[in-house]
């Protein structure tokens, strides 16, 4: 059966259409907005491994080159390895689906996304989210209800639902939202500074339309009408869970009272093999759900105690930040470093500074463009005290690295008035909670120390919720058991002026909007809280960069003079390069960027330039090099590509016999522009900028030689020469 519905979405065609294309797949669907179309799919598996201990959710967004009408670059030409923005995007997708997913199931699940068609204006991520919820709820998969997702930008102050590729150059906010009909389950954006309410403000508008969508997929699901799958719930059973909490009631209690993250995880891991081989004859290889009793029993009382007696647990009541420590400078080499301490949440943050060259260059559906700014994060095994393969960059990483760029962005100087690219590193040397928002702290840090002209510092701070029924209570600055405990975690960053950047993902169904606008005022709170602190170690930028960072400057030219300073196959500009040690970068509007490790080459490339691509004037002077040496006088280089000549009667104010009796070659010398000929020839003087000598007689001129008709050979009336 194939069916297609249609409604209008921000003044575009939103359309979705299943039982047309991959119906061997356990659900699709062919999602068009505007001109950009993306296809879902969803398969999962009918028989639960052996050895899941966790829901095996996959979700993958690829982008098709073909898609806009382009080949990929590189040498196979080919689509390859997943970029950053697929990852993140990919993200995006899975946080707002895996909690729709029933308890207990553990059937391997995959999900692809991919874009087949984009118009250049309408981004596909939403829709990613969008047709994989649909192709949920049109198969016979077991999930909760359909989720949307929408993004809301804002333009002179009004709200724009999904704003196009162009308008998002004019927003100052930048928010996705996904969420059911009933409630926001995810945020993730960024804003220039917004207020608390605007951004409650926009929440608000967001999910008055993804409510419209939500209808739009009941609607076609009625329609396919499939029944669920009948499947095999991998829980606890209650006699498991009954002899657990009997057995591990009061060593619970002791346990969550130890403040230090790796004593108590030690007490854990005790215990879980104490009841694994206490109830090893009473329940066979039931290992799994023995543990998970446990940790069932542990998250109850942990969110007791928070609930009952208003302590976490490292002992702190709500609203406290955990102890913070900063300071800058650390790496004498790096030209800017930072460390920064919250509890047992440990940052290292360095900033590098860059040339033009080494900006990084994105290729993917929007086209070509290149990045002055890039922050990355790292997470070695070590900051937890585990040990792992480590295989590089892992989706989480690359995560959390993009929400610490988006923070840390919007308060970056213009490229016009700090011309360098600049790359941040945050390495994690320990994380116990909120390791991405240490990251945001480490980073403005470093910033500053580098002498990056920030407008404000950052900061950023992890909120959390732990609710029952009507009571709940909302945390500051969570630790890590308390991030997967409780019901929400809530990153928000921000400056002195407002918030540039936000996370949100929440486990329970609905969230009042009086609790979400309490975690933001808490979440200002200590937000300025933390930017104190940071402002004692460090309140402004250096106001210079490090010795060691290169120096940066511009200068513009005509665009017919680029190839005067490139020269034939490169020459020029390769030898301007080598003799001054420097790296040249130049735009197609003419304007060069010139970086070196010392102010003094970058200023004699500059005047070099200026040089070679303005026309000499007669009276001006220059300090030449003898190039080359003939009878009749000497050529010298005025700057690469520009000579002249000086005439042996121009080298003294005495008669000179031969060139080499003054210059030899290689020889600087001082020389005066006397004249330009017919073909832009230099007419160059050494003589000139000599002192006259006393008594000396300036000879007239010589007269061009003249005469009579004939020729040598026939003068007057005298007859031929025999």
């Amino acid at each position: 059966m194939v069916i297609k519905k249609e409604m209008e979405w921000g003044g575009r065609t939103l359309s979705i259409e299943v039982g047309k294309v991959a119906k061997q797949a356990d659900g699709a669907a062919w999602v068009q907005y505007a001109d950009t179309i993306v296809l879902a799919t969803v398969v999962s598996e009918r028989k639960r491994g052996d050895n899941t201990d966790f829901f095996p959710l996959t979700v993958d967004y690829r982008e098709k080159m073909y898609a806009g009408g382009r080949i990929p670059g590189g040498f196979f030409k080919r689509e390859a390895r997943p970029h950053e923005k697929e990852v993140l995007t990919a993200r995006l997708t899975d946080r707002p689906l895996r909690p729709l997913f029933p308890k207990g199931y553990f059937y391997e699940t995959q999900v692809l996304i991919s874009v087949i068609s984009h118009d250049g204006e309408n981004e596909a991520d939403i829709l990613g989210a969008i047709g994989a919820s649909t192709a949920l709820v049109t198969s016979d998969i077991p999930f909760a209800e359909p989720v949307a997702s929408v993004k809301v930008g804002r333009i002179k102050g009004e709200f724009v639902l999904n704003p196009t590729i162009p308008q998002t150059e004019e927003t100052d906010l930048d928010i996705l939202i996904a969420g059911t009909k009933d409630a926001i389950t995810m945020v993730e954006g960024e804003g220039d500074g917004i207020d608390e309410s605007v951004f409650m403000d926009a929440l608000e508008f967001g999910h008055e339309a993804i409510k419209q969508v939500v209808e739009l997929q009941e609607t076609i699901a009625k329609e396919i009408g499939i029944a669920k799958r009948e499947w095999d719930p991998l829980v606890v059973t209650d006699e498991i869970a009954a002899a657990v909490k009997k057995s591990a009631e009061s060593r619970i209690s002791e346990i969550i009272v130890i403040q230090d993250k790796k004593e108590r995880k030690t007490a854990q891991k005790e215990l879980k093999e104490e009841l694994k081989e206490k109830f090893a004859e009473e329940f066979p290889e039931q290992e799994k759900l023995i543990v998970w009793a446990l940790e069932a029993e542990i998250k109850d009382a942990m969110r007791k105690m928070v609930l009952e007696k208003k302590v976490r647990l490292d002992g702190r009541d709500s609203k406290e930040i955990r102890q913070i420590t900063a300071e800058v400078g650390l790496l004498p080499r790096a030209h800017g470093s930072s460390l920064f301490t919250r509890g047992q949440t440990q940052a290292l943050g360095t900033c590098t500074l860059g040339a033009k060259m080494d900006e990084q260059r994105i290729d993917d559906l929007e086209g070509n463009y290149w990045k002055t700014f890039m922050l990355h994060y790292n997470f070695p095994p070590f900051c937890t005290g585990e040990v792992k393969r480590f295989l590089g960059t892992g989706r989480r990483e690359q995560g959390h690295g993009h929400l610490a760029e988006r923070s840390i962005k919007s308060l970056l100087p213009q490229w016009e008035t700090f011309p360098y690219t600049v790359r941040i590193v945050s390495e994690i040397l320990e994380s116990n909670g909120s390791s991405s928002m240490a990251s945001v702290c480490a980073a403005s840090l470093a910033a500053m120390d580098a002498g990056v002209p920030l407008k404000s510092a950052v900061a950023g701070i992890a909120m959390g919720l732990i609710k029952e029924g009507d009571d709940y209570a909302i945390l500051s600055d969570i630790l890590g058991d308390e991030d997967h405990l409780g019901d929400m975690d809530f990153k928000v960053a921000g400056s002195k002026d407002g918030i540039t950047a936000f996370q949100m993902d929440i486990k329970v169904k609905g969230l009042p909007k009086q609790i979400m606008a309490e975690a933001l005022a808490q979440a200002k709170e200590g937000r300025e809280h933390i930017l104190g602190i940071m402002n004692q170690c460090m309140d402004t930028s250096r106001e210079t960069v490090s010795p060691f960072a290169p120096r940066i400057s511009h200068v513009q030219v005509a665009p017919e003079s680029i190839g005067i300073i490139i020269g034939p196959g490169g020459r020029q500009i390769r030898k301007l390069q080598e003799d001054y040690s420097v790296s040249i970068d130049i735009d197609d509007d003419g304007n060069v960027c010139i970086s070196s490790s010392t102010d003094e080459d970058t200023a004699n490339v500059i005047k070099l330039i200026k040089m070679m691509t303005t026309e000499p004037e007669v009276g001006s002077t220059w300090d030449a090099k003898v190039v080359k040496i003939m009878d009749f006088g000497a050529f010298v280089e005025l700057f690469p590509g520009k000579e002249g000549l000086v005439h042996i009667s121009e080298l003294e104010w005495r008669r000179v016999d031969k060139v080499e009796d003054v210059l030899k070659m290689g020889d600087p010398v001082q020389v005066k522009l006397i004249g330009i000929n017919d073909q832009g020839k230099l007419d160059l003087s050494r003589k000139a900028l000599l002192p006259k000598p006393e008594g000396y007689v300036e000879r007239p001129p010589r007269k061009p030689s003249g005469g009579g008709g004939g020729n040598r050979f026939n003068k007057g009336n005298r007859g031929p020469r025999r």
